[in-house]
């Protein structure tokens, strides 16, 4: 199979994801861009931040006026512009190595939460109208910013893998909007994550790989979107605990025998 139609395989499953589930193609956007088309994870990193954006752009249009709590998206998003600059400054200080074996673990915690969780109603942060209880929600809530927008920015995911499972879980919200609230943020984060590769001018993009790695996502990710009004929330939350497991193995062996040679 030739590079252009690898990248346009993993660019259709990473735009299907953050369709149906809200989030997770980030998190195998850099081991696809890595491993799959040869790109080292400083061309990586910014190339998923690109695709991961985009498509969760598309991906959101369908749900932005029903299905978004827009006041935790803008309080979360804005959270975590700030740890999200400072998570690419540190990536260029750091070993990609150990980074990925970082990568793997996250992936590993992520998945085995997900598996766990049986949670699927709201009810902690929503209020009757569509208000937020801010008194219980807002410490929750940025410091779900803070830690996701730290993430965006070091390993290049936009913390969708992350982000639905701290929106149910911790802020009680229904699947469907944290779903599509996650999106949402994932934009803010991606464009706070790419701040500091264009200020030092380390933006050098692949784009005969990433280009139509690009497009796929974003070509997939909105009837993903519609699709997965079909879909139990628990059955595609599971599914994608399952893959993203399976991937952190993957990634674990590849980065141990790096670090080995």
């Amino acid at each position: 199979m030739t590079s252009v139609a690898l990248a346009i395989l993993f660019g259709a499953v990473i735009g299907s994801l953050l369709g149906l589930v809200g989030g997770g193609g980030g998190i195998l956007a850099v081991p696809a861009l890595v491993y799959g088309l040869g790109l080292t994870l400083s061309d990586a990193v910014p190339g998923s931040l690109i695709v991961i954006g985009l498509a969760s752009l598309v991906a959101v249009l369908p749900r932005a006026r029903s299905e978004v709590n827009w006041r935790l998206a803008t309080v979360i998003g804005a959270a975590g512009i700030p740890t999200s600059l400072l998570g690419g400054l540190a990536h260029h200080h750091l070993d990609d190595r150990w980074l990925m074996i970082a990568f793997a673990a996250i992936m590993v915690a992520a998945g085995a939460r997900m598996l766990r969780s049986n949670t699927e109603s709201g009810g902690v942060c929503e209020l009757p109208g569509g208000g937020v209880a801010w008194r219980r929600c807002l410490p929750r809530a940025v410091l779900t910013g803070v830690a996701v927008g730290f993430l965006t920015g070091l390993l290049g995911v936009g913390g969708g893998f992350l982000l639905v499972p701290a929106l149910v879980m911790a802020l009680g919200l229904r699947t469907t909007t944290a779903v599509a609230t996650s999106l949402v943020i994932i934009v803010i984060n991606s464009i706070a994550g790419l701040i500091p590769y264009l200020a030092s001018g380390g933006l050098h993009l692949q784009w005969a790989a990433i280009g139509p790695f690009a497009a796929a996502a974003i070509v997939l990710s909105l009837p993903a979107g519609r699709l997965a009004r079909q879909f139990s929330p628990r059955l595609l939350r599971r599914g994608f605990a399952v893959l993203v497991l399976l991937v952190a193995t993957a990634v674990a062996i590849q980065s141990a025998l790096a670090l080995l040679s």
